[in-house]
């Protein structure tokens, strides 16, 4: 396999065969490039859904925390389809939220999914594109002192504040309506290295007034959205990107309803607690 890192920070192109995806040693070597880089892309491949499943279940254990909602197990079971079609996808709330920096199951009763591939199935002639920060290398370039301020604080997460610019609570489904979980802003990992736990599932800070918690939230969103933390992909039809879902924020750039993008996501579940 030949690998290419695409920024100093974030991202690595992968070069690849199909066939070679299912093999031990090339699986292994991806998920350490997860944990190095962040973000692979493997430009055109064209996996099927199953031999998607196959090189998900290479990386690691798998993880399905969407089959209850619109596009849960559309194609295959345990393939999410993401798409704002209304005959597959009847609550676009949940889509649109993708707008909006996130990571994946932050407010899902389950260790957060160690890493998300998303393979494009049809892009959108506008937007579409796939947006990525490292929050491990936004957390390292913090200075001392504010590494310091923040390094005990504790957030709560919702849904509702994951679609807060979108829709309303009342909008909402209220069995997941009420999904909170508490994290530390500051998640230090198994392996010793810290990253920033933030993005717009982050709704308040444990301890301070809402108004002090929020513009704290965001100062440091805008600080890991900075363009040496990030890489945006153009997506093709066929490519496939995974990425560090517990070290990276990604976002969707908006695109029409009637785009017909679809993309398939399955998920590789995470093996450590926030906590």
């Amino acid at each position: 396999m030949k690998v290419e890192n695409i920024k100093p920070l974030i991202g690595a192109t992968v070069e690849v065969t199909r066939a070679e995806l299912q093999d031990d040693a090339v699986a292994q070597r991806c998920r350490d490039l997860l944990e190095e880089r962040g973000v692979l892309v493997f430009p055109r491949i064209g996996l099927s859904d199953e031999e998607q499943l196959a090189f998900t279940d290479k990386l690691g254990t798998r993880v399905n925390f969407t089959n209850r909602v619109p596009g849960g197990d559309e194609a295959t079971p345990d393939v999410y389809t993401v798409t704002l079609d209304p005959e597959i996808n009847m609550e676009p709330e949940y889509v649109l939220g993708t707008f909006f920096w996130h990571a994946d199951g932050m407010t899902q009763d389950i260790p957060p999914p160690f890493a998300s591939v998303l393979s494009a199935r049809k892009v959108a002639p506008k937007g579409g594109q796939t947006e990525f920060c490292s929050t491990y290398a936004a957390y390292e370039a913090l200075s001392e002192e504010e590494k310091r301020e923040i390094a005990d604080l504790r957030v709560v997460h919702t849904v509702t504040a994951a679609v807060r610019e979108v829709a309303t609570p009342e909008e909402l489904d209220p069995t997941r309506r009420a999904f909170k979980h508490e994290h530390p802003l500051v998640w230090t990992h198994q392996n010793g290295h810290k990253s920033l736990l933030i993005g717009y599932t982050a709704d308040y800070v444990v301890g301070q007034s809402k108004p002090e918690g929020r513009a704290l939230l965001v100062r440091l969103l805008e600080w890991t959205g900075q363009a040496a933390f990030t890489y945006r992909h153009q997506w093709q039809e066929g490519d496939l990107v995974a990425w560090n879902n517990t070290g990276a924020l990604h976002r969707v750039i908006p695109y029409s309803a009637d785009s017909g993008r679809m993309m398939h996501r399955t998920s590789v579940a995470g093996f450590e607690e926030v906590a």
